[in-house]
């Protein structure tokens, strides 16, 4: 008895000591940039991005059959494209007045967010079959309209109006149920709220951080992904304030993972990762840009990140062009968080669908050479034209080939290995090692032995020198 009662005492005071041992977090950018992200995020290489929300109703933008940019393809822009000038206001005036009337307001589509076949366990499933690892769900979007009972929403969220459901909370229980990661995407401004345009400081102490912490507290998300950050510094966003209580105090302080996207000066600079849009950064393309940082890419499965009813077949991203997509941001040492727009009842669109099982199929075969991998430091710079990627895994290297070749692949570094074979054939792999190169013979296959479509991947067991 006396015995259980010492090791309860010694357990209590190695728990009290790790307590006071944890790093407390200043808010200061020196501070918080010091707080590493966590493994889970580096692990899990692919993500699924949701934009969802009133902008689902209209689901409309010009795409780029019209000639218009990257940035001007995004539906989930509808109110303001509609009210604020710019070269492509006309395309959302013109739609919005032969669909709805001169006096239809933004507003009104609440009435019509009705989300009545939205079903978060099949959500939750097929995110899970499609291969990814964390969910991030846009709460909310410039608009203001949040998908949780947001006090400083009061009306403005889809619980108040509108589906009359806590879309948040239902999807949050659904994913982690799963096992998988759940976040939020959340937009910092708002672009007609009246406080955010007439006292910024009043709005981020009483509306916006609030809203945030509510959201962290009520759902606890394991990422964070701030937005609409551009028009103020970090400091008048408060951002490191908020950070250092989210790293310190919150419930998910240990494990939440954050994004770039705190103030006008922070990107690819400060807060967590780093963010990709379309392999464009502010700086330019990204294709360019060698991360030594954790980073992540994000995109539609088409222009737009809200479901936009004007796309095409064409506007979309091949299958095969997504699983190249995922390669090359995975071989660069980053992650690829790839966006669904559901429609305003709350299905997700049959191509979107495709898309999904089909990247489910691919790394079902070959996932072992994306999750929990790293860049290899001696590959080859990627380029435009690149078809080999590389990564690696404890004492393994992984080739991966977007472009079956018959001839022998040539992999530098390399001076010796235990074994070569091709993940999901159950054929033999020739190799050969020569000085510090690697020689790998792709075998014959059939259409009966071939494991999977679109990229083919190569595991070097053991392999010394690299």
């Amino acid at each position: 008895m006396k015995k259980s009662i010492i090791l309860v005492f010694v357990f209590l005071f190695i728990a009290l000591l790790h307590g006071f041992s944890q790093k407390t977090y200043q808010p200061n950018w020196s501070s918080i940039d010091s707080r590493p992200v966590p493994t889970w995020f580096e692990d899990a290489k692919f993500g699924i991005f949701i934009f969802w929300g009133l902008y689902s109703v209209p689901a409309y933008s010009p795409t780029k059959r019209d000639k218009v940019g990257v940035y001007e393809q995004y539906a989930e822009w509808y109110w303001s494209r509609l009210v604020n000038p710019s070269k492509v206001q006309h395309f959302f005036i013109d739609y919005h007045n032969q669909v709805y009337g001169k006096d239809f307001k933004y507003q009104d589509f609440a009435n019509q967010f009705k989300a009545e076949m939205f079903n978060p366990d099949e959500w939750a499933e097929r995110f899970k079959e499609a291969g990814a690892k964390y969910i991030v769900l846009a709460s909310k979007h410039h608009d203001g309209f949040t998908l949780w009972p947001s006090a400083q929403s009061w009306n403005w969220n889809s619980v108040d109006v509108g589906p009359h459901r806590d879309l948040c909370g239902d999807l949050t229980k659904s994913v982690k149920a799963s096992g998988l990661h759940m976040g939020f995407y959340y937009s910092l401004y708002e672009w007609f709220n009246p406080l955010y345009k007439s006292d910024l400081g009043k709005y981020v102490d009483d509306h916006m951080i609030p809203q945030m912490k509510d959201l962290v507290t009520r759902y606890e998300p394991d990422v964070v992904y701030s937005d609409g950050e551009w028009d103020h510094p970090s400091e008048a966003w408060k951002s490191t304030q908020f950070l250092a209580w989210l790293y310190n105090e919150s419930p998910v302080k240990n494990t939440v993972v954050v994004n770039d996207r705190w103030g006008k000066e922070t990107r690819s600079k400060h807060g967590g990762y780093y963010t990709t849009e379309y392999d464009l950064v502010y700086e330019g393309n990204a294709n360019d840009t060698k991360f030594e940082h954790p980073w992540e890419e994000c995109r539609g499965t088409a222009g737009s990140f809200g479901y936009n009813r004007n796309e095409v077949l064409e506007d979309y991203s091949t299958s095969e062009e997504l699983v190249h997509i995922l390669i090359n941001k995975v071989a660069r040492g980053g992650n690829l968080l790839l966006n669904i727009g559901p429609t305003a009842d709350g299905r997700i669109p049959e191509i979107m669908q495709q898309r999904l099982s089909d990247m489910g199929a691919w790394l079902k075969v070959n996932g072992e050479a994306i999750y929990s991998t790293r860049k290899w430091d001696k590959a080859p710079i990627v380029k435009p034209e690149t078809t080999v990627y590389f990564t690696k895994k404890g004492a393994d290297l992984y080739v991966i080939v977007t472009k079956w070749q018959d001839k022998p692949i040539v992999v530098e570094g390399i001076g010796s290995t235990k074994s070569v074979s091709m993940l999901g054939f159950k054929g033999k792999v020739k190799y050969s090692v020569s000085g510090k190169k690697l020689i790998i013979t792709p075998p014959a296959m059939s259409p009966a032995t071939n494991p999977c479509q679109y990229a083919w991947v190569f595991k070097v067991q053991n392999a010394a020198n690299f």
